[in-house]
C-alpha cells in the first residue's frame, strides 16, 4: 500500500514539490506542473505532456531535452484542470506551436481541449496527439476507443525528438501520430494499488491468479488467468501484440517492457529473456529495448509489454539521446533552474472588485455562499459511500473528487463575496474553482456547467424565474455538450436529464431533485456506455453510477437549504 503521505488530498502536490526541489537542476514548478529548467530555443515546437498523478515516472520525471518541454500534472489518477493546462503551455511556448500528448481518457480529453480552444484564441498553434495503444480496452476496430497505457511512453518520445530536431508542429503532431498508430501495449496485474490514505487496493487479484487487460488508473483486469511462469507470460504477451502488429509492420521494433510499481527489476529481467527470444523467434529486432518502471500505477504489482514498430524516420526518434530526471541516454547536465514568476500568484492573492453590482444580486450571493457550504459537508458526510460506488467500475476516486471541487468552489465563493461579487461573477468563480481542484471528469464537468448556468444570471440584479430555468437549461446543456454522454450512458447525465425536464416544467427544485434521485436509483440497471466505467460494464451491473448519485445528493442539499432559509 501507498504507507508515505502528510495529508492524502494533496499527495500530488506534495510528490511533485519533493521532485521539483531534488531536481531543480533540470526542471522547475509552475502552476500546474514543472517544465525545463533552462527553455528551449525560441522557435522550436513545445511538446506538452500530462495527466493524472500516481504514474511516476510518467509524466513530470520526463521533462527534459529529448522529450517534453513540459508535464501537466493532475491529482492522483485525476486529470489536470484546464488552468493547469493553460499555465504549462504558456511557460514553455517558444513561439512555434504547442504539441499536447495525453491519454486516451474523457477528463484528460476534455480539460487539454478546453485549454487547447483557448490557446488558439490567444493566438498560439495548438495540435493534440493522442495515444490508444492498449489492446485489451477496445477491439482492434474501435482504436479510438482505446486507453492509452505504458505505449505514451514511445510516443512521448517520438515527439519530443522530433521537436528537438527542429520540425515544424506540422511534422511533429504527424510523427507522434504515427508513434501510436504503429504502438500496442498488453498488460497483467498481480495485485492491485492503493490511494494514498485509503486502506484497501482498488481491486484484489485471488491468489495463484492475474488479472489480464488492467488499466493505469487501478481499473481492474477485463479477466482473470492461472498465475503462469514468466515463459508463459511473456507467451501471451507477445502473442497477443502480434496479433495486433500493423499491416505494414516491418520487423525492426522499439520495445518497453514495464513495471507497474512494485514488481522488481529482477523479475523483469528474467521476463525480458523470455520476451526477447520469443520476438528474435518471430523474426523481430529489438532496436534499445528498456526494461524498467517508466509508467507505473502507484504500487501495483504487474508489468506491461509495449512493442512500436519502427520505420527508418521514427527509429531515429526512439534512439535519439535524451536528457530527463528519470530517463537519460547521456550524461545528466547541471544547470542553475532561474526563479518562477510570480506575478500571475501575485494578482491571485491581490483578488478582484466588482464595481457595479446590485445590492439584490450581490444578497443573492451571500445566499449561494451558504448553498455551497450545505452542498460541502454533504458531500463530505457521503464521500465514503460514493467512492465505494466509484470503485466497481473505475478507481474510487468519485468521492473524494467530489470533495475538492465542492470545498473549492464553498471557498472561492465567498471570497467573491467579500469582494463584492454579484450572484453571476459569484457563480462562475465557483464553477473555475470546482474544475480547478477537483480533479476527473467530473470536476471539468461540474465546472463548465456551473459556468454555463452563471452565464444566464446578472450581476446587477436577483434571479428571476426564467433566469434560473435558462440557467438549468444551460447547466444541463453544457454537461451533455462536454462530457459527449446521453441519457442511458449511465452517467450523471441520467440524473441531470429528468431535473433539468421537471424543473422546466415544474419550476419546483425539490421536485426536480426528486426526479433526480429516482433517476439516479435506475442507473442501477444500466450498462456503462461512456466514460472509464464503460470499460467494466458487466461489472456495474446493479450498482448506481457514483456520478448520478453525486448530482442527486446536490439537488436535494439545494433544495433543502433553499427550503430552510425560506423558512
Amino acid at each position: 500500500m501507498t504507507r508515505l503521505f502528510d495529508d492524502p488530498a494533496s499527495f500530488a502536490e506534495d510528490a511533485l514539490a519533493g521532485f521539483c526541489d531534488l531536481h531543480a537542476d533540470q526542471v522547475r514548478r509552475v502552476e500546474g506542473g514543472v517544465v525545463r529548467a533552462v527553455p528551449a530555443d525560441e522557435g522550436k515546437v513545445a511538446v506538452v505532456v500530462g495527466g493524472g498523478a500516481g504514474h511516476y515516472p510518467a509524466f513530470f520525471g520526463l521533462v527534459g531535452p529529448g522529450f517534453a518541454d513540459g508535464a501537466v500534472v493532475g491529482g492522483v489518477f485525476a486529470p489536470p484542470s484546464p488552468r493547469a493546462v493553460l499555465s504549462v503551455a504558456r511557460a514553455v511556448h517558444c513561439g512555434a506551436g504547442v504539441l499536447f500528448v495525453l491519454g486516451n481518457y474523457a477528463g484528460d480529453g476534455a480539460g487539454f481541449g478546453a485549454a487547447q480552444e483557448r490557446l488558439r484564441l490567444d493566438g498560439i498553434d495548438c495540435r493534440t496527439a493522442v495515444v490508444t495503444d492498449d489492446v485489451a480496452s477496445a477491439p482492434a476496430g474501435l482504436r479510438s476507443a482505446r486507453r492509452g497505457i505504458a505505449g505514451a511512453f514511445a510516443v512521448f518520445k517520438v515527439a519530443g525528438a522530433a521537436a528537438e530536431e527542429g520540425l515544424a508542429l506540422d511534422e511533429v503532431e504527424r510523427a507522434a501520430r504515427l508513434a501510436d498508430d504503429r504502438t500496442r501495449s498488453l498488460g497483467v496485474a498481480f495485485e492491485g494499488c492503493t490511494l494514498p490514505g485509503g486502506r484497501e487496493p482498488l481491486f484484489e487479484v485471488p491468489a495463484g491468479k492475474m488479472g489480464l487487460g488492467l488499466g493505469i488508473h487501478g481499473e481492474p483486469g477485463s479477466s482473470e488467468l492461472d498465475l503462469p511462469s514468466a515463459d508463459r507470460l511473456a507467451e501471451l504477451l507477445v502473442d497477443g501484440l502480434l496479433a495486433e502488429a500493423p499491416a505494414d509492420a516491418g520487423s525492426r521494433v522499439g520495445v518497453l517492457l514495464n513495471g507497474l510499481g512494485s514488481t522488481g527489476r529482477e523479475e523483469l529481467f528474467v521476463l525480458w529473456n523470455d520476451v526477447a527470444r520469443r520476438l528474435r523467434g518471430a523474426g523481430l529486432e529489438p532496436v534499445e529495448p528498456e526494461a524498467g518502471e517508466l509508467v507505473t500505477s502507484l504500487d501495483m504489482a504487474g508489468v506491461s509489454l509495449t512493442l512500436s514498430w519502427l520505420d527508418a524516420e521514427l527509429e531515429r526518434f526512439w534512439r535519439a539521446s535524451a536528457d530527463t530526471p528519470a530517463y537519460g541516454k547521456r550524461v545528466r547536465r547541471r544547470v542553475p533552474a532561474p526563479s518562477a514568476p510570480s506575478a500571475v500568484l501575485e494578482r491571485l492573492a491581490r483578488g478582484a472588485e466588482y464595481p457595479g453590482t446590485g445590492a439584490h444580486s450581490r444578497e443573492t450571493a451571500a445566499a449561494l455562499v451558504a448553498v455551497f457550504g450545505a452542498v460541502r459537508r454533504a458531500v463530505e458526510e457521503h464521500a465514503g459511500e460514493l467512492g465505494r460506488v466509484d470503485a466497481v467500475v473505475a478507481d474510487g476516486g468519485h468521492g473524494r473528487g467530489m470533495v475538492r471541487g465542492t470545498a473549492a468552489a464553498h471557498e472561492a465563493a465567498a471570497l467573491a463575496v467579500r469582494a463584492g461579487a454579484g450572484v453571476r461573477s459569484t457563480l462562475a468563480r465557483a464553477g473555475s474553482a470546482w474544475a480547478g481542484r477537483a480533479g476527473g471528469t467530473s470536476g471539468v464537468l461540474w465546472g463548465t456547467g456551473l459556468r454555463a448556468f452563471a452565464g444566464e444570471l446578472s450581476d446587477e440584479r436577483a434571479p428571476t424565474a426564467a433566469e434560473l430555468a435558462a440557467g438549468v437549461a444551460a447547466f444541463a446543456e453544457s454537461i451533455v455538450r462536454t462530457g459527449g454522454a446521453r441519457p442511458g450512458d449511465k452517467t450523471m447525465v441520467d440524473a441531470i436529464a429528468p431535473f433539468a425536464a421537471e424543473f422546466a416544467e415544474s419550476g419546483s427544485w425539490a421536485r426536480a431533485a426528486t426526479a433526480a434521485r429516482r433517476a439516479a436509483a435506475g442507473t442501477a440497471s444500466l450498462r456503462p456506455k461512456a466514460g472509464r466505467a464503460r470499460e467494466n460494464a458487466e461489472r456495474g451491473l446493479g450498482t448506481p453510477d457514483a456520478g448520478a448519485l453525486s448530482f442527486a445528493l446536490v439537488a436535494e442539499t439545494i433544495a433543502t437549504a433553499v427550503r430552510s432559509d425560506r423558512e
